[in-house]
């Protein structure tokens, strides 16, 4: 599956990745051929979630080789010699546990949730898997179909998913991150054993790698099953460089404003959507991914926002309004979405300049206090009670280790939140201006 993209708030479509992790009970560690271990206790209940995070995703696919990520992905549970397709799969379905994965730009994951006397029977699989996946031609064309088919499901039968690639493609049009996850058809269509297999020889490596374990467990139980397993792994001959995403995206300066429009006789609900390219967390400074997370909740994070209040209930140009800060990315770059659903009737050129005057007195003066109050304490209130799952709690440290964030840092979030004034908003609001956006209107095909 792809990966888990960040929040759009209230628009109830997207999945709904946590934000960074309040400070907890965090231990980190690392075996000698260079894998990170990351443990987080949670003793309420004897369960155990078991993560492997590699950081690599769709931003290292090769050119011309779009979706390699997530087609490994899909290889990755064909089994090795020791242990067969399928036999790791019905071992958790007898002990009534969930395994699954996600490929997003930035990071591939793998999971198990068991109760927590399995936690080291998910090491020697997920270990074994990492260097010594067993796939051969035969298997490649099937796996394929299966990928090109989820593909026509999930975004060539989908207008507002395709006006999204569209999107994302314009925004980002001179670097990797542009792509979809899952891949461009005509490039899934050339993907073959030998692009698999090198894709796995690069990336699935003990060095490249951060196992994160949350629920019932203790640090030292966890390092030394860790190193019985993961660390008999010998470590890569090369450690794996990412250079090339951290590098500064040359765009071409932007001479007019950019709008696509995705027409199509099955859009039964329009939407205004909006891509606005911002510095990513790991590249900002952390006062401006602080400002730029609290900017998103301040637009569309509750039924007080900005948005919601202004172009849902006191204008009714919009029947919702979603905002989302994607600050979890390698890539020196991301995007910051706005997304408006229009009323009936409301035309999108009126639903666009509504949504200008909401923008433009808070890039010039930022918002009345008490909103800023308001939403800080909404935003760290939401993360407190998100470390109910310590499912999400794995997640968060994952995703943020990946894209080049400390634990520190992490621990650090709801003081940078609480710390965010409104020159900070100012500052990072200018972002939000026509010249660093593009608009797309999916509407109904006459």
């Amino acid at each position: 599956m792809t990966g888990p993209s960040r929040r759009l708030h209230l628009t109830g479509s997207d999945p709904t990745p946590p934000r960074a992790a309040a400070a907890t009970a965090v231990t980190c560690g690392s075996l000698e051929n260079g894998m990170e271990v990351v443990v987080i206790p949670d003793r309420r209940s004897p369960i155990a979630t078991h993560m492997v995070w590699y950081r690599n995703g769709a931003v290292d696919d090769p050119a011309g080789k779009s979706g390699i990520a997530h087609f490994l992905e899909h290889l990755m549970f064909k089994g090795t010699h020791r242990y067969p397709a399928r036999h790791f799969s019905d071992l958790l379905a007898g002990i009534g546990a969930q395994e699954n994965a996600f490929t997003s730009w930035s990071y591939t994951c793998y999971f198990q949730r068991v109760p927590a006397e399995h936690l080291s029977t998910c090491m020697i699989y997920e270990a074994d898997r990492m260097s010594n996946l067993a796939i051969t031609d035969s298997l490649i064309a099937p796996e394929r179909e299966v990928v090109l088919a989820e593909r026509g499901m999930m975004c060539d039968s989908n207008p507002a998913r395709l006006m999204d690639e569209a999107l994302h493609a314009a925004a980002f049009p001179g670097h990797s991150c542009g792509r979809p996850v899952i891949g461009w058809r005509h490039e899934i269509e050339t993907l073959g054993l030998d692009d698999a297999m090198a894709y796995y020889r690069r990336f699935y490596t003990p060095g490249n790698a951060i196992l994160v374990v949350a629920g019932d467990v203790e640090m030292d139980a966890v390092m030394a099953m860790a190193q019985a397993h993961y660390g008999a792994i010998p470590p890569a001959d090369t450690p794996v460089p990412r250079p090339a995403q951290r590098s500064r995206l040359l765009h071409p300066p932007q001479q007019a404003q950019r709008r696509i429009i995705q027409a199509d006789s099955s859009v039964g609900q329009p939407l205004l959507r909006k891509i606005y390219v911002v510095p990513s967390a790991s590249m900002a400074t952390p006062r401006d991914a602080a400002a730029l997370d609290l900017l998103a909740h301040l637009l569309a994070g509750s039924e007080t926002s900005l948005l919601h209040r202004r172009l849902v209930l006191d204008s009714r140009l919009a029947a919702f309004a979603g905002a989302n800060y994607l600050s979890h990315a390698f890539s020196e770059q991301t995007r910051f979405d706005i997304v408006l659903c229009p009323a009936e009737g409301v035309d999108m050129d009126a639903l666009d300049a509504a949504l200008e005057a909401v923008l433009e007195p808070l890039r010039q003066s930022g918002v009345a206090a008490t909103d800023l109050t308001r939403a800080k304490t909404q935003l760290v209130a939401e993360t407190i009670y998100s470390h109910d799952s310590h499912v999400a709690l794995a997640e968060q440290y994952g995703m943020a280790l990946c894209c080049g964030l400390t634990v520190e840092a992490i621990g650090l979030w709801p003081e940078r939140i609480e710390a965010v004034d409104n020159s900070d908003l100012i500052r990072v609001a200018s972002y939000l201006g026509p010249e660093n956006c593009v608009t797309g209107n999916l509407v109904a095909a006459d």
